[in-house]
């Protein structure tokens, strides 16, 4: 089974919480709740989130303060954070939400279709980066492990490499389609630039898996780093 990701709702106001859901449910992922920055802050102690949508306008800590909170944190400054607001103040308001470490910055009232949309391709991107997590891991099981199983089971080099190759190529595939699909839809640059970073690192683990097959060299190359 697919594990959902996570996606952080910040705001201070209930009902606009429950709007947040009402349109995000059809995603069908885990929605979070947190009524304040501090809250947020704390939820993202202990959870993983592919993106977070926080109200700028909060009593307290607002919204400006907690993505510079957001930003500081190694475990969490890779996380989009798309800016909600009900006031504009013009081009320097904006400007400060970029500044801020945010994705995008969406004024209230907000096209539902719109915002799902945005929030999707994050979803997305960080579903791809997990899967690629996985194989990355299974590889680096495989190649310490002397070439067994994660249930310890002995398999041929040759067979094991086909095997990790194949679901490889499968998240290969799963992103060149997301690719093909932000360039179609003229994506936020940020967007585009996850998913190039994405491809870097799979092009890497493909390198590394090329390296191992037989008459490449004798030594195991390094598997490429996740960060």
């Amino acid at each position: 089974m697919v594990q959902k990701a996570k996606i952080l709702l910040v705001d201070d106001r209930p009902e606009n919480l429950l709007a947040l859901e009402a349109i995000l449910s059809a995603l069908d992922q885990t929605l979070v709740r947190a009524s304040s920055g501090e809250e947020a802050l704390k939820a993202l102690l202990t959870d993983d989130f592919a993106v977070i949508l926080l109200d700028v306008q909060m009593p307290g800590m607002d919204g400006f303060e907690t993505a510079a909170h957001i930003k500081r944190r190694e475990r969490t400054r890779d996380i989009p954070i798309i800016f909600l607001t009900a006031i504009n103040h013009g081009p320097h308001h904006t400007f400060r939400g970029y500044a801020a470490g945010a994705v995008d910055y969406i004024s209230k009232p907000f096209d539902p279709w719109v915002l799902r949309a945005k929030v999707s391709v994050f979803v997305e991107l960080y579903m791809k980066n997990c899967q690629l997590r996985e194989q990355a891991a299974l590889l680096r099981l495989q190649l310490e492990g002397g070439g067994k199983s994660a249930v310890g089971d002995s398999k041929e080099p040759v067979g094991l490499l086909a095997e990790l190759s194949a679901r490889l190529a499968a998240v290969e595939e799963q992103a060149e389609a997301l690719s093909k699909q932000l360039d179609d839809e003229s994506a936020d640059a940020a967007a585009v630039a996850t998913a190039a970073h994405l491809e870097r690192k799979l092009t890497g683990l493909r390198r590394a898996l090329d390296a191992l097959e037989p008459g490449t060299g004798s030594g195991a190359p390094s598997v490429p780093s996740q960060n």
